[in-house]
């Protein structure tokens, strides 16, 4: 049976339940289904956070998210995968991502969703704004790349990657 795979990019919510029981529905191939679903904070060191603001590039954040998702079904023999990625403003509590993978083993199920995870919040082309109360103001800025998230993304290179 051929591999599930779906990338979405989308304004609307969605049901992570639902969406990853897709993966494993009317199938016996299945042995484990790894689910991350990454949800807006309702603050950050401390402070306040009012929403974020999820920009992208159509076309090119799922042209790019569709080749990491296949190479993750080259690496690991998947069953299927689901990645699913919000774009536009986003309150605390809702869901802003989530990755599903399936394979018949639980280990390439959890490396895949790891992978994914990692270079989602590493490469994938989306810039986030957060909005702060400061008072009876919103202050808004963009949220900067993290080092310890560089480096968890790190691990995934080939070493003929890394050459070039």
């Amino acid at each position: 049976m051929a591999a599930m795979i779906a990338v979405k990019v989308q304004s609307e919510p969605f049901d992570a339940s639902a969406e990853a029981a897709t993966l494993s529905r009317g199938r016996t191939d299945v042995g484990a289904v790894v689910t991350f679903t990454g949800i807006c904070r309702g603050s950050e060191n401390g402070e306040a956070i009012a929403a974020l603001t999820l920009e992208h590039y159509p076309g090119m954040a799922e042209t790019e998210i569709e080749s990491h998702v296949a190479e993750a079904a080259q690496r690991w023999p998947l069953t299927g995968a689901i990645v699913i990625h919000r774009f536009g403003r986003i309150v605390p509590g809702e869901d802003i991502m989530m990755v599903a993978t399936a394979s018949s083993h639980r280990a390439a199920a959890f490396e895949a969703a790891e992978f994914l995870m990692d270079y989602l919040k590493t490469r994938a082309p989306f810039w986030k704004q957060v909005e702060k109360a400061s008072g009876s103001a919103i202050e808004t800025s963009w949220v900067e790349a993290r080092a310890d998230d560089d480096s968890a993304a790190a691990r995934w290179v080939k070493p003929h990657q890394a050459a070039e």
